[in-house]
């Protein structure tokens, strides 16, 4: 019995001596005294394999910081070309003079008008074009010199003088649509070489001035336009003229002859009560065809269209009007 315990015991030192080396050699000096172990040795080998020690007071402490980052120069990227355009577009731009215009002291912004402003700064000017609408202006201001298109739509203007466009060599187009312009100086427009469109409709004027042979479109409908108030033979010379309209007047007759370049003759709501068979063709030509003219209103007239049968042949449309 003795036997077995003490087999059983040495087991477990054994397996005691495997899982840790300090206690197993500590467990070698209890167990055998020969004499042939020398405790300083035991000692000194003990303190060679202590892992649990930690660091004695003569060991050097180390501080643990950061580094400042060291500084470097990176070149600068350079610009792209969208962001050189960018950079020139954002420069400010110098001021510049606008010409001198009819009547005008060609200061800043265009001549003075009479209410002691520019004209740019009491109208709105965008290029060559001068907008003037309903400023309620009883008279046509100066204009740059270089104006090409004007409107003074809607506004108080009674009457227009030959000095009112006086040098404007590039003026184009003149809308004076809607004010109260009753008197119209002859030779108003007739100093302007590049005039092509005169609007002066709903306005009450009863004389036609004349008018540059460059017309390309006159709108004076609305008027009191008579027969008498037409120049004779007005519109023949014009040979480029594509649009004329003279509509609600007090017309009795077709003002003849036309140019052929004619698109649109709109006469509706006049006094027209006869019509000659060559108004529109040519009665000793009968090969002669018109065909740019296929817009022709007469509706509105006292005159019957069927009267007439001949006046239409050379035409590619038969006028608008009564037939009975």
């Amino acid at each position: 019995m003795k036997t077995l315990v003490r087999i059983v015991l040495g087991l477990l030192v054994l397996k005691v001596a495997v899982a840790n080396p300090r206690f197993s050699r500590q467990a070698d000096l209890d167990s055998y005294d020969d004499g042939n172990y020398d405790v300083d040795d035991v000692n000194s080998e003990n303190q060679e394999y202590d892992y649990e020690d930690g660091p004695t007071i003569e060991d050097p402490e180390v501080e643990i910081g950061t580094l400042a980052p060291p500084d470097y120069n990176y070149p600068m990227p350079e610009a792209s070309l969208e962001e050189q355009e960018e950079e020139e577009e954002e420069l400010p731009l110098k001021p510049q003079l606008i010409p001198q215009g009819s009547g005008g002291s060609g200061v800043l912004m265009g001549p003075d008008t009479q209410k002691g402003m520019p004209t740019c700064l009491l109208c709105t000017c965008l290029g060559g074009s001068v907008y003037c609408d309903d400023l309620k202006l009883d008279s046509i201001p100066p204009l740059p010199k270089d104006t090409t298109h004007f409107y003074a739509r809607y506004n108080r203007i009674t009457k227009i003088n030959k000095s009112d466009f006086a040098s404007m060599n590039k003026l184009k187009r003149i809308d004076l649509t809607a004010n109260a312009i009753s008197s119209i100086d002859s030779q108003a427009f007739m100093g302007l070489p590049e005039l092509e469109e005169l609007v002066i409709r709903e306005n009450h004027i009863s004389q036609m001035p004349a008018l540059p042979e460059t017309m390309t479109l006159i709108d004076a409908s609305h008027n009191n336009i008579d027969s008498k108030g037409i120049l004779k033979e007005a519109f023949k010379d014009m040979t480029s003229l594509l649009y004329l309209y003279l509509t609600d007047n007090e017309i009795d007759y077709i003002p003849v002859p036309l140019p052929d370049s004619l698109r649109s003759l709109h006469l509706q709501r006049n006094n027209i009560q006869s019509m000659h068979e060559d108004t529109f063709c040519n009665l000793h030509d009968f090969n002669y065809i018109r065909n740019a003219l296929e817009d022709i209103r007469l509706d509105g007239n006292p005159i019957n269209l069927s009267r007439t049968p001949q006046a239409y042949i050379c035409l590619p449309r038969i006028p608008v009007g009564d037939l009975i």
